[in-house]
């Protein structure tokens, strides 16, 4: 039960980073213009490393690929993402998207802690 409550957790956190960087890629312009309006330096260079880091980073979690760095890559950005983009606490849709991507951070810590589990890249590499 704990393998597939494992696997299952890293697909529903893998999931919100892939869809991301995926998204913040369609919507190019916007990204870039939304980057900018927070304050990022090189919105439209540090889209593509915010992506890669997204989607590459995902992938690794939901394959249980190198997934203790890849967590806790992933941990740290989530942070800095909250902290950048959710900095405005006196509206509560930004503080409860801080909260969230805290959360989230405090999930990948967990993955980074424990590893993927049997169910994964990692093991198989064993």
């Amino acid at each position: 039960m704990s393998d597939i409550a494992m696997l299952l957790g890293r697909c529903l956190l893998s999931a919100i980073f892939i869809q991301a960087g995926i998204s913040e890629l369609m919507n190019f312009s916007g990204t870039v213009d939304y980057f900018a309006s927070v304050g990022v330096l090189w919105p439209s260079v540090t889209i593509w490393l915010v992506a890669a880091l997204e989607i590459f980073g995902g992938i690794a979690i939901l394959a249980g690929y190198c997934i203790r760095i890849a967590a806790l890559l992933l941990a740290v950005f989530a942070v800095a993402a909250a902290s950048i983009g959710h900095s405005d606490w006196t509206d509560i849709m930004h503080f409860q998207a801080f909260m969230k991507d805290v959360a989230i951070a405090g999930g990948l810590l967990y993955v980074a802690a424990n590893g993927a589990g049997i169910l994964s890249l990692d093991e198989m590499r064993k």
